[in-house]
């Protein structure tokens, strides 16, 4: 299994980004795509997440700005509006493979991961 995401790039302050994330080597939806964040120096942090029966989490930092969704066969969108500073990290798509438990703000839940896609917001 492999991710690859896309979308990323450079914004001004208040701008917005709609990143991607496609799986291949699955045939079967029943996944969890979730995704994080790292900024320079700071850990890792969730984002948001989808299960195949679109239940959805997402973090009260992000909430209201950034939207998650699923496309056909095994894709995820992470819509990111009013963009910030703060916002301006590494994103990565990764998947929860026992997608039957839903979608999860932990890591450690998630067993497959892309290479990121960088997100610059300039002020």
């Amino acid at each position: 299994v492999q991710l690859v995401e896309s979308g990323g790039g450079s914004v001004h302050d208040g701008g917005s980004l709609r990143l991607s994330c496609v799986v291949s080597g699955r045939s079967d939806s029943s996944l969890v795509m979730g995704w994080f964040r790292q900024a320079p120096g700071k850990d890792q942090e969730f984002v948001a997440a989808i299960d195949w029966r679109g239940e959805v989490i997402v973090d009260d930092v992000v909430k209201g700005r950034f939207f998650i969704s699923r496309g056909v066969a095994n894709t995820a969108f992470l819509r990111m509006n009013s963009l910030t500073p703060d916002d301006a990290a590494v994103y990565y798509c990764a998947v929860r493979s026992l997608g039957f438990l839903g979608p999860s703000s932990h890591s450690e839940d998630y067993d497959v991961w892309g290479q990121g896609t960088q997100v610059t917001v300039s002020s």
